[in-house]
């Protein structure tokens, strides 16, 4: 049991209250740990706002969802209806509802700004692959959280979009379809699909969610942050002043709290104009058929999932019966070439290659749905192996060959164009250039290993590069 600290009988109550509360709970430690003695790079540029960001629009769902729950009713007979008494005749629930709805697509913004800063400048290596790790449990536990909560408002596209997703379960092997089952709760998405979903929703994935968020900040803070110029400035071969503070770094508290509320002052500016002047944003944000109450027996022309969802739904519909026969050409060629690089034993490689032969009569087998499913789940769970994927000498894109960014660039505009084709109708050209996209998607990781060593790397300076601005 640690001692009590004793204070001066002439001190202020404030301090006699917050001594009080250090005594029984590290309150003053905390603070000290992660924010006024914990230091950070002094070089954080644009891309750093978006961690901070991404805690907000976390704060602005759960403080609006819990609104929310207030009024609304999971009964697939009274939701539509809650959705819209919320919105007209509950004292600022259209505001409410339209700071939610906007505020998860915001939350995938400032995470797919997050994830890509984190890729440019190589926050996944060592000694970060656990802060990576955590911060794609999130990404995964973010797009159950939004799935289920889309299902909620019991529009036509929330209803025929959970139909078509939760159905894609079903083509998994033997279990597909008693798992569809048990997902759904009924033989078709109804009010027991609506109540399984809200009670995730509300409780189960969130606190899942909070959870993740508080380990991957807490590993995060243990081994430092990460900077553009990919240079440490802690651990044993760091610069350090008499004081042991890094030289590069500036405690996080005032410098980069006032930091981030230039980034916060300037989000919820553009977070505001959209809630108060387009909600709906073209319908990309609210769908303009999830105004219309959810009909078992109407069918939307073009069924669609919200556009965060839209890069990988798009993968999924590139996996057609031909397509398949690309992916088993892919799987023989790696299999043959992993196999001859590596210097294995004859008898090794020819086990290598007769296990990649069974792999491809084995996808031949199964229905093209079912490694749909399972490459739109692949295009999230490569995310995780990152850390071990990229063989580079550098960290950050600034010091790698050029044609490195080239490379990113090109795998940007590829998940963009993904994510448009995702919400356009299926059309024969738009099937070609999905699943050249996806190969392209799954080559960039796949192929990291060789063509992230290749190319003469530049020298990293021993220290940061500053510039103010």
């Amino acid at each position: 049991m640690a001692e009590f600290k004793e204070i001066s009988p002439n001190a202020s109550a404030g301090e006699k209250l917050l001594n009080w509360v250090d005594n029984r709970f590290p309150a003053s430690k905390m603070y000290k740990e992660h924010l006024s003695e914990y230091y950070a790079p002094k070089n954080f540029n644009f891309f750093y706002f978006f961690g901070s960001l991404a805690l907000l629009v976390l704060v602005i769902q759960i403080v609006t969802g819990i609104f929310l729950v207030m009024h609304y009713k999971p009964d697939a007979s009274l939701a539509f209806g809650s959705v819209e008494y919320i919105m007209r005749d509950v004292p600022w629930g259209w505001l409410i509802r339209y700071m939610h709805s906007t505020g998860a697509s915001a939350f995938f913004i400032v995470v797919y700004m997050h994830m890509y800063r984190g890729l440019i400048y190589g926050s996944y290596r060592k000694p970060r692959e656990l802060v990576w790790v955590f911060g794609c449990a999130i990404f995964l536990c973010l797009m159950a959280e939004a799935f289920m909560g889309y299902l909620l408002p019991w529009g036509q596209m929330s209803y025929w979009g959970a139909q078509v997703i939760v159905n894609l379960f079903a083509a998994v092997p033997f279990v597909g379809p008693d798992l569809a089952l048990l997902i759904r709760g009924d033989y078709v998405v109804g009010d027991a699909t609506l109540n399984r979903f809200f009670s995730f929703h509300v409780i189960a994935v969130p606190l899942v969610l909070l959870g993740l968020v508080v380990a991957h900040i807490i590993a995060l803070h243990e081994v430092g942050s990460n900077n553009p110029d990919g240079v440490e400035i802690k651990g044993p071969n760091a610069l350090k002043d008499a004081n042991g503070h890094p030289l590069d770094g500036v405690p996080f508290h005032p410098y980069y709290t006032v930091h981030d509320i230039l980034g916060v002052s300037g989000f919820l500016l553009v977070f505001s104009a959209i809630i108060f002047f387009a909600p709906e944003f073209g319908g990309y944000f609210l769908e303009y058929n999830n105004f219309i109450p959810a009909d078992p027996l109407k069918t939307p022309l073009h069924i669609a999932p919200v556009w965060y969802f839209t890069p990988f739904y798009s993968m999924l519909r590139a996996i057609t019966s031909e397509m398949m026969y690309v992916l088993i050409a892919c799987v023989l060629a790696g299999a043959y070439f992993g196999a001859t690089r590596a210097n294995l034993p004859k008898v090794v490689r020819g086990g290598v290659v007769g296990a990649a032969v069974f792999v491809s009569l084995l996808m031949l087998s199964i229905d093209a749905k079912f490694w749909g499913v399972v490459v739109m789940g692949g295009a999230v769970i490569i995310l995780f192996f990152l850390p071990w994927l990229d063989n580079c000498a550098v960290k950050s894109i600034r010091y790698r060959p050029d044609w490195h960014k080239y490379m990113y660039g090109v795998f940007v505009v590829n998940f963009i164009v993904l994510a448009y084709l995702g919400v356009q109708p299926p059309s024969a050209i738009g099937e070609r250039v999905s699943q050249v996209g996806t190969l392209f998607y799954f080559g960039f990781f796949l192929l990291m290993p060789i063509w992230s060593r290749m190319g003469a790397t530049k020298p990293v300076p021993d220290r940061i590069t500053f510039k103010p601005h």
